[in-house]
């Protein structure tokens, strides 16, 4: 098989394309020919070494990455159910890597059976990226009252936010990085869709909510200057919900701030998320409501795709905010 490895922390050109041996399950394993591979901002971060204490810890090196696999399971490890062989499927393998790969290994346990209509890039879209956004919503109890700004609404999360939110009947507002992104944006369906490198965004905003309107919910995966930015546009009670901070760092708040304009800010990545549903198993529920919701048209996620050979291009352009949707590697 092919798999991409990483043999030394640093830019996206040490992810390097390798022949590697086939793997083979073992007891109650599965292994799935790969169609489809996850790629995540986390994977950016581990890859360069700085993961420093967060949410998941370096790898040994060399380390396969990659924890979001979708393809046909062609062999079964001992003692694993035998009505997998043969099935697609799409796993999120967890704190274990090796999604880089033609072959990848998962636990029976992990797998969901996929319909035939829902295709293997959508399902890696969904069984990472849509369970966090499943999360967020939980957390965030969107009403069809609710004015929402979604920053980075051409992203995988955040495609998949202005689209609930829409179809709930909320105001959204739609804040992306460039022309073109705003314009994916509010083809959407983003009730205004803006451009935050420009001068002047909030104000095209609060101009468009009106004198007696004020935002009720920010969603946040940029923090910084724009997550500051964005939590200006709330008015009294607001909810500022943080899933990521593609800025370096998320908004640093001073002591009572926020509790000066009754405003609740909570982050839902990584263990936040295990917490919000109670245990490892949960994780599992939020994923199959997020791949439901893809299967029946509920929700469409946005996928932009790299071959496996240029694993090292997908990071390069994940990383200068040159992608839209969710990024997925096809072997």
């Amino acid at each position: 098989m092919h798999a991409v490895r990483l043999h030394a922390f640093g830019p996206p050109e040490n992810l390097r394309y390798e022949s590697a041996a086939d793997l083979e399950p073992g007891p109650g394993q599965v292994r799935i020919a790969v169609a489809a591979a996850g790629v995540h901002l986390i994977d950016t971060v581990l890859r360069a070494g700085l993961s420093g204490g967060g949410p998941m810890p370096l790898p040994e090196l060399p380390t396969v990455p990659g924890r979001e696999a979708a393809g046909t399971v062609d062999a079964l490890g001992p003692g694993t159910d035998p009505s997998w062989l043969g099935r697609r499927v799409v796993a999120h393998l967890g704190m274990v890597p090796g999604g880089y790969a033609e072959l990848a290994v998962a636990a029976a346990e992990r797998l969901h059976a996929l319909p035939d209509g829902l295709g293997f890039p959508a399902a890696v879209a969904m069984i990472g990226t849509g369970r966090t956004t499943m999360g967020i919503l939980r957390l965030s109890g969107l009403r069809p009252d609710d004015s929402a700004v979604v920053l980075a609404a051409a992203g995988g999360i955040g495609t998949l936010l202005v689209q609930h939110g829409t179809a709930l009947g909320a105001t959204v507002v739609g804040a992306a990085g460039g022309r073109d992104k705003a314009a994916r944006v509010a083809a959407l369906g983003a009730a205004l869709a803006v451009d935050y490198t420009r001068p002047g965004w909030t104000e095209e905003v609060n101009g468009f909510l009106g004198a007696d309107r004020r935002a009720t919910v920010v969603f946040d995966s940029v923090g910084g200057d724009l997550g500051r930015a964005a939590v200006g546009l709330l008015g009294r009670g607001g909810r500022h919900l943080v899933y990521g901070w593609s800025s370096g760092g998320p908004v640093l708040f001073a002591e009572g701030e926020l509790a000066e304009r009754g405003i609740t800010s909570q982050t839902v990545v990584g263990p936040a998320l295990q917490k919000l549903t109670g245990t490892p198993e949960g994780l599992r529920a939020l994923e199959s409501e997020a791949l439901a919701a893809a299967a029946s048209g509920q929700l469409l996620p946005a996928v932009q795709t790299f071959p496996l050979s240029d694993a090292a291009g997908a990071h390069a352009a994940l990383e200068a905010r040159a992608t839209m949707g969710k990024v997925v590697l096809v072997p």
